[in-house]
Order: C-alpha cells, then structure tokens, then sequence
C-alpha cells in the first residue's frame, strides 16, 4: 500500500502554519462528512484520508517525524531516520531542546535503561454537535459521527506484518534516546536509528505502513443530559482515539451548540422571558398568561407596574447541569405602544392626558 501524501490530501503547502491545516482540515471535513454525504463510499474514504492527514501534521511531533521520513515515518525499518524535506535531521538544536524537555514526558522511550516502548494513553478527541433549546433543557440522544483512529485489524497495533513483531532497537537499546557527550555536558536526544520509540520495524504492516493504527468513522448515539447550555462539554469516557503500546484510549468530548428559543433566553442558570403590557393592563393591573418550560401559568401584574419589573417564578427553570434542582424563570414586563394612533386612540389619550395632569420630568429641574 502506497502512503500518502498529507499535505496533498489537505491542499496545502509543506511550510503550511498550524493555523492554515486546521483551516484546510475544517473545510474539507465539513464538504465530506459522511452525514452530509450519506451512502457516499468514495466520500466516506475521502473523509478518513482527511482527518489521518490532520491527526499527522496536527502533532508536532508526529509532523516532524513525517516530514524527516519524506512520506511516511514508519514505511522504511526505522522510524524517522533520515532527513526529510521541510524537516531538520536528528541532531539539530532544535529537536535537542524539544526532545530534552518533552520525549521522556511523552513516555516516547523507556527511561533508565529499560526495553521496550513505554505505553501511551491515546489523544482526546472533540466533536459538535447541535440541539434545540427544548432538546437542551429536557435531554436527548443525539446521533454522532467522529473520525478517529483504531488499532490496525491486520497487525493488531504493532506496526509489524503479520508473523513478525517489532524488535528492540540495537542502538539505544530500547531506550529510545542516546546521549552524547559535549565537553563538561551529555546531551540526550531522541535514538537516530528509532526515532524515540524504542523499537525498530524491520517488515512493515501493508495495511497501516507501520504506524499501527488506521483511520475511521465511528457511530453513537450520544446521551445530552438535561440543561446543557451553549458551549457546554460532555465527556465521553474511553472513546477517544486508542493508545498505543497497550496504554489506554482518550475521552471524547462533545461541544453543545443550542439553538436560539423564540421565548426563552437563557441567563446562567436561569432563563428569561419579555412579556409585553398593554397601557390599561400595567396603569391597572391584571392576571395575564405566560409560557413555562412545560405548559403556562397565571401571573398577576400589579397596578402601575413600569417597563423593567422583572417577576421571578422560582424553581420553574432549567435543570441545573451538575447540580441538584432547577433554575428560574424571570418575566421582564415591556409596554406594548402602538406605531401609529386611530382618531379614536388619539382622542382616548388626550382625555388620559387631561385626567392625569401630571409632569413625570418636573423633578428634573427641582
């Protein structure tokens, strides 16, 4: 199997910023999502080229390796061993720095002279996705597609084809760094035979080029519980991408988009509604109908009651996400004015206006 070319399956250039892939990525990955194109086989492959280019160029370190390698890191038997275009070779003070202050703590190699890969948790991964204000408070199952990767069904996640295991590295060995001492200083860098991993691949997997894993589209059905808001995040325990080296899989967390509700606003845990007044109801008072979360109640507006008083039903809101009981709902009173006055309003206003008598701005000038 042929490996391909990342930076061509996301149409971008080799020096492409972090920024310019995850643009790219984003486009192309919105145009072939297998539920915008479903039924779609050559879309759904096309999908999974997509996001094994951005899960390489995305990681630093993996785009590093790749672009020492030319094309894939893993198809020749050591992993990163050469100088790839784009890329700096495996001594240069740059991959020094990062190595010293980041392989070990990636558990890239085994530190202390042991053997053998240490194992990886796999990378979290991050999907959206977007309900209505009702699905929102209430709950819902929401059906879920996510690219990501699993363990190569050929070789099981070794890397190595079939009948073949990958083998310690003779040069570090499987230690995946080698030192070498400059002066009163020992400078460790990742092994230039393994590229950090510890263990060399002397008979590729044809199905993944010895990297492991494969690319995939993966289906749930995911629970929202009740009173996520915008921008809320759901973990998933356990379904993110897969370890390696046995290690444990990442979590999935799924960002909630709600849509807007053409009664309800939400305002943190509570949500607020604009109950609009006639002249007669807020100068007199009156028991007026206004919607709930689950039906509608009676309220009763006070005599004189101003623009801005905001009544609160206690306990009638949202339900608290992560915590026990409910939120409020709060009723912001407007006056309902009309644009334009019949003779009849006309003549209705001025005898208001002669009965009341009054001047609201005379306190102004006091």
């Amino acid at each position: 199997m042929a490996a391909q070319d990342h930076y061509r399956a996301l149409d971008v250039d080799r020096k492409a910023s972090p920024e310019e892939i995850k643009k790219a990525y984003r486009k192309l990955a919105r145009q072939y999502h297998p539920d915008r194109n479903p039924g779609d086989a050559k879309a759904e492959e096309r999908f999974k080229e997509i996001s094994q280019a951005h899960d390489v160029l995305s990681d630093p370190e993996k785009r590093k390796a790749y672009d020492r390698a030319g094309l894939n890191p893993f198809a020749s038997g050591g992993r990163g061993s050469g100088t790839g275009a784009g890329g700096f070779d495996a001594g240069g003070f740059g991959d020094i720095i990062s190595d010293l202050f980041g392989q070990r703590a990636r558990g890239g190699g085994t530190a202390g002279g042991g053997r053998g890969p240490r194992a990886e948790r796999g990378r979290d991964l991050e999907a959206e996705v977007s309900i209505s204000f009702d699905q929102a408070v209430a709950g819902a199952q929401i059906p879920l597609s996510v690219p990501t990767a699993e363990r190569c069904p050929t070789c099981s996640g070794t890397g190595a084809r079939a009948g073949t295991a990958p083998k310690v590295c003779p040069r570090c060995q499987g230690r995946g760094i080698e030192s070498e001492g400059q002066g009163l200083f020992s400078i460790s860098q990742p092994c230039s035979r393994c590229g950090g991993a510890g263990t060399i691949i002397e008979d590729p997997c044809p199905t993944c080029n010895g990297i492991g894993q494969t690319r995939t589209v993966k289906r749930y059905r995911v629970n929202i519980p009740a009173g996520v808001k915008e921008g809320s995040r759901v973990r998933l325990a356990g379904k993110g991408e897969p370890g390696r080296n046995g290690g444990p899989s990442g979590d999935l967390f799924v960002l909630t988009h709600v849509q807007a509700s053409p009664v309800f606003t939400r305002r943190g845990a509570n949500v607020e509604v604009q109950v609009p007044l006639t002249i007669p109801e807020a100068l007199r008072g009156a028991e007026i109908e206004v919607p709930t979360l689950n039906g509608r109640k009676t309220l009763r507006v006070p005599p004189g009651t101003k623009p801005g008083t905001v009544q609160r039903l206690r306990g009638e809101g949202p339900p608290r996400l992560g915590a026990a009981g409910r939120g409020d709902i709060h009723y912001r009173f407007t006056l309902d004015l009309p644009d334009r006055l019949t003779p009849e309003q006309e003549a209705a206003v001025g005898e208001l206006e002669k009965v009341l008598d009054a001047n609201p701005r005379a306190g102004l000038f006091a």
